[in-house]
């Protein structure tokens, strides 16, 4: 096989984004939410006698774990857009206050 006979790309493959990158303000706090009702029902579902009930895990760890990761995903996206708008918010009061040279 000589140099001529490979096919070369100038174009990156990356990696493809995690299934939460897009959600947003909104999506993350809904995340928030459903990863609280998850634990919530993680702890009253057996209280209950409801264990037999699709989604109550075996072992209540496994459900108290699956909940945190998903309010810290939440906690995550929350957290990335409220730094986005800010340094968005400051820039463009930067960019306002400097007075323009010519």
């Amino acid at each position: 096989m000589t140099d001529k006979d490979v096919e070369r790309t100038e174009e990156q493959s990356y990696a493809p984004e995690p299934w939460w990158a897009g959600l947003g303000t909104r999506g993350g706090v809904t995340l928030i939410v459903l990863g609280g009702l998850a634990a919530a029902w993680v702890f009253l579902a057996p209280a209950a006698g409801l264990d037999w009930l699709p989604g109550t895990p075996g072992e209540p760890a496994t459900g108290y774990h699956g909940a945190a990761k998903v309010i810290a995903i939440g906690l995550v996206v929350v957290g990335t857009a409220a730094l986005g708008r800010r340094r968005t918010r400051t820039a463009a009061a930067e960019e306002t206050t400097q007075p323009e040279r010519d």
